[in-house]
């Protein structure tokens, strides 16, 4: 059995199955994810999505909790979204943020 650092990982691992429609990119990847915890089988993941008015947030949500219940070891999923603090471009990894062309921010 995993303890709970490798569940998370595990979990954030699985998360990188949930492209963003717009974007063509996994959440992980975009800066989406901004905790994942595990308590007891329960996967916690606290995520974002470019605005607040996000036709994709349902989705991505969703994606996400699916995603965790993948993982052996995971009962049940509780995905929050928050738009606190706001997702910027900068919160994407880089060779992605290269990849959608945002200018490096010096």
């Amino acid at each position: 059995m995993m303890d709970r650092d490798e569940l998370m990982e595990a979990v954030r691992h699985a998360l990188r199955g949930v492209i963003d429609p717009e974007l063509g990119h996994d959440i992980v990847d975009l800066g989406f994810i901004y905790d994942i915890s595990v308590d007891e089988g329960v996967a916690h993941i606290v995520m974002t999505a470019t605005t607040s008015g996000c036709p994709a947030a349902s989705f991505l949500k969703e994606g996400a909790a699916n995603s965790a219940l993948q993982v052996p070891g995971i009962s049940a999923a509780d995905v929050t979204m928050t738009f606190d603090p706001p997702w910027e471009p900068s919160m994407i990894v880089p060779e992605v943020r290269v990849l959608l062309g945002f200018a490096e921010v010096s």
